[in-house]
């Protein structure tokens, strides 16, 4: 996309047979999704495979100017490639494992995300946010030509919205002019300055950072390796930082830290944008500039992600800094969370209090992105001379001192969260590996082809035991389902002789082990072998229908 060029059309305004009911008679739809963004697309393909109608809502036609997100984790690639997406993103992605810091203009240390092996995706790919979001539109309207009932509606801007105790009605503006639709759920997925938000009168609690930085996404050929680079206090940025990555198609991005006290129109100047790359990539290098904007950021949250008929996901729920590719990750994550929890809800099997779960579990999420990002952007960009002092003090340290190198923070970098707290999470047997305890979401790994290739690609979206090296008690079920409270549980069956990583990954040194495993491929509960009664209990705590009921939000 060249420099201010328009967003592209992917799902123009067309007039819909909701625009000519009366107003007396709006229609009402299972779930309305305010915002086709990244997670409001992402939640309602989730949402349409597990049999759920869906409208989503919003103002544009089409996808936004500009790269903004580029850095997408194993675990978004994890959940996408389970909604049909992820082998798009990671064969146009560049992939990524190693990054590199320097100080002034000599690397200081080097890291590596992946140094273990046995994994479908990488630890990173960089791809531009308009390709996924392309992909992802793609993927709706392709369910929704296959039968789905998924309505992605352009040019549909809400104006207005009133809350009632089982739904909620919008006020909608089109070319066409107003109408009104209802939903029993509302998902706003509408971005930082959701709409939402304030027609609900709800703000964020956080930190705003006084810091400017520039973004320039230039196109170039130039022989610098598929990694992530940082700077500190570079020669050609004096006393701030920088960064550079590869995108797809010759596209790479620049980020400058400018300091608080900027023109901000001035900065995104071709002419004072040129100068400052050139500056970074020497007299040599050719390039283009594709998109350049300036940006400030904020660490913050809303208190509750969940207020009765309406859930906030995404941006609209919370913001990070881009340090750590936080913000696009966090929110796939939203929407992996979400998706399952409302089916079950709406399919009368789970009560919907199970939704307060998603607040608990997801407003967890944020606040380790928001924990991370802020000690990484405190680091970047030291704001008092102790805080500077102790910075210079960990890079003087680097080189010398392998010690220092956890210390060195230039944006802790995405992880999945890990549901420690969650209501939700059964027996655990402590015999197992730490790293697939109940919260934490499964660790992929390679399986014959027979088997299905990898893990992670026959678990998920519904719930599933998986059982390693251990036989099923002939009186219970031996098929690949069986069938719990209403609830169909599939059964996944490994053996470490054709699947050898389930060893370390998830027997330790166990003889066996039988794994409960949420729709979002996080494991529920485990033990060491099967048990009916065990299961049934771990399931109904999954669900949110034993234990103390979770709290309703007023």
């Amino acid at each position: 996309m060249p420099l201010n060029s328009q967003s592209e059309l992917l799902y123009p305004y067309r007039r819909s047979p909701d625009q000519d009911r009366a107003l007396s008679a709006p229609a009402r739809k299972p779930v309305i999704i305010v915002g086709a963004g990244p997670i409001g697309l992402t939640v309602a393909i989730d949402l349409a495979l597990k049999g759920i109608p869906v409208v989503i809502l919003d103002e544009a036609e089409g996808i936004g100017v500009g790269s903004r997100a580029i850095c997408f984790s194993r675990r978004t690639l994890e959940i996408l490639s389970r909604l049909g997406c992820g082998d798009q993103m990671l064969e146009k992605g560049v992939q990524w494992n190693t990054g590199r810091v320097f100080r002034k203009d000599r690397q200081i240390y080097e890291f590596n995300l992946s140094p273990e092996q046995g994994f479908k995706h990488p630890a990173f790919i960089n791809l531009q946010q308009y390709y996924m979001e392309g992909y992802l539109a793609a993927r709706v309207q392709e369910l929704a030509a296959r039968g789905a009932t998924l309505d992605l509606r352009g040019g549909n801007k809400v104006t207005a919205l009133e809350c009632f105790d089982d739904y909620v009605s919008l006020e909608i503006t089109t070319p066409d002019g107003p109408y009104t639709i209802e939903a029993d759920w509302l998902i706003a997925c509408d971005g930082p300055r959701s709409t939402i938000r304030s027609l609900m009168q709800l703000d964020f609690k956080g930190r705003v950072f006084e810091d400017n930085f520039l973004i320039a996404d230039v196109v170039m050929k130039a022989d610098f390796p598929t990694e992530r680079w940082f700077w500190f206090d570079p020669p050609f940025n004096p006393g701030q930082s920088a960064l550079l990555h590869k995108q797809p198609d010759n596209v790479w991005r620049i980020d400058f830290q400018l300091g608080w006290d900027i023109d901000r129109e001035a900065v995104i100047r071709p002419e004072n944008v040129i100068p400052r790359i050139e500056a970074m990539l020497g007299p040599d290098v050719t390039f283009e500039l594709e998109w350049v904007s300036v940006y400030t950021f904020q660490c913050c949250s809303m208190q509750r992600y969940r207020h009765n008929r309406v859930l906030f996901a995404g941006d609209s729920a919370h913001q990070v800094s881009p340090f750590g590719a936080r913000g696009a990750n966090g929110g796939v994550q939203d929407a992996d969370n979400l998706a399952w929890k409302l089916a079950l809800v709406i399919a009368g099997k789970a009560p919907a209090a199970l939704l307060d779960s998603y607040d608990s579990e997801r407003r967890q999420g944020a606040d380790e992105n928001i924990l991370n990002s802020t000690r990484a952007t405190d680091f970047i960009t030291p704001k008092s001379p102790i805080s500077r002092l102790f910075r210079d003090a960990v890079l003087d340290l680097v080189e010398q001192a392998p010690f220092a190198r956890p210390l060195v923070n230039s944006g802790r970098l995405s992880v999945p969260a890990i549901y420690d707290e969650s209501p939700l999470n059964g027996a655990d047997d402590p015999s197992l590996p730490t790293a697939t305890r109940p919260g934490a979401p499964l660790v992929d790994l390679p399986l014959p082809d027979a088997l299905g290739s990898w893990l992670l690609k026959r678990a998920g979206g519904r719930f599933q035991l998986l059982v390693i090296d251990h036989d099923i008690p002939a009186k219970e079920p031996q098929g690949d389902t069986f069938e719990v409270s209403g609830i169909d549980i599939a059964i996944v069956r490994l053996s470490t002789t054709n699947a050898p990583l389930a060893r370390p990954r998830y027997l330790g040194n166990a003889a066996s082990a039988v794994y409960l495993i949420r729709p979002d491929q996080h494991v529920a509960a485990r033990w060491t072998s099967y048990n009916r009664s065990a299961i049934t209990a771990a399931l109904h705590t999954a669900i949110a229908t034993v234990s103390e009921p979770l709290s309703e939000p007023a």
